[in-house]
């Protein structure tokens, strides 16, 4: 039968395996690093998929396919559920990374003063600009920090002094060559932000970032506080705007 049934271009394809976890059906897995689509009958065609692809490799096609097959689905994600496999990709899932958890004072334990320096504040997961979802529930009244990622290992206290009460994420433009300002604008115009603060390097190919991160937020619409704070290679604060 000729029916609708989504089709998958793995050039565009980056792996990240949000498709595979917004299908319900499970008709969707990641092979060799690639999105697949495991079975035509597996597939509903109401493409609950595609929204939920970053590089948008997936789109609907009308051709030759079979019927869809509610039992072989059911049957196929009690096989999944029984073997423990997960038809995602795992770092893909939304986590909220709790850090208020303490010390009690009376306790022989380091105090929090002691242990700042030592304990992540990376409150959330995925990070990646590019992975994570935009209408993730830790957006809601977030403190945002967008920050290159070469930072993190050029300035010794960025968890202290940047990431600490807000919510991180990264990204490389150079490395990752896309214009992060469409997700960001998406993320600022459909979450309660509340404040905006940059961390780039100080050379040159850091400027797409801070591009990226102002062109989203005037496109927005949006009166939001923001900040950028510039890393010099040498690990210190080269300059704050």
């Amino acid at each position: 039968m000729v029916r609708r049934i989504i089709q998958i271009d793995e050039e565009k394809c980056n792996g990240c395996g949000a498709c595979a976890d917004a299908c319900h059906e499970g008709a969707i897995s990641m092979v060799d690093g690639k999105a697949k689509l495991l079975r035509d009958d597996y597939c509903d065609g109401l493409g609950d998929c595609l929204p939920n692809c970053p590089a948008g490799a997936i789109t609907f096609v009308e051709r030759e396919a079979a019927a869809y097959n509610e039992q072989a689905v059911l049957e196929n994600k009690a096989r999944q559920s029984s073997s423990g496999l997960q038809a995602g990709c795992p770092g893909q899932k939304v986590q909220r990374l709790c850090r208020d958890s303490e010390p009690n004072p009376d306790s022989d334990e380091k105090q929090p003063s002691e242990l700042s320096s030592k304990r992540s504040q990376l409150a959330q997961w995925p990070c990646q600009i590019k992975l994570a979802p935009i209408n993730a529930p830790y957006f809601d009244g977030a403190k945002l920090l967008i920050a290159a990622d070469c930072t993190a290992y050029a300035y010794a206290r960025m968890h202290e002094e940047f990431m600490k009460g807000r919510i991180t994420l990264i990204g490389c433009p150079k490395l990752d060559s896309i214009d992060y300002s469409a997700k960001l604008e998406e993320i600022i115009n459909n979450n309660d932000i509340r404040s905006v603060m940059v961390v780039r390097m100080e050379v040159p190919c850091c400027g797409g970032l801070e591009l990226a991160a102002t062109k989203a937020l005037r496109s927005s619409g949006k009166f939001i506080p923001w900040q950028v704070v510039t890393i010099s290679t040498d690990g210190s604060i080269w300059d704050k705007i």
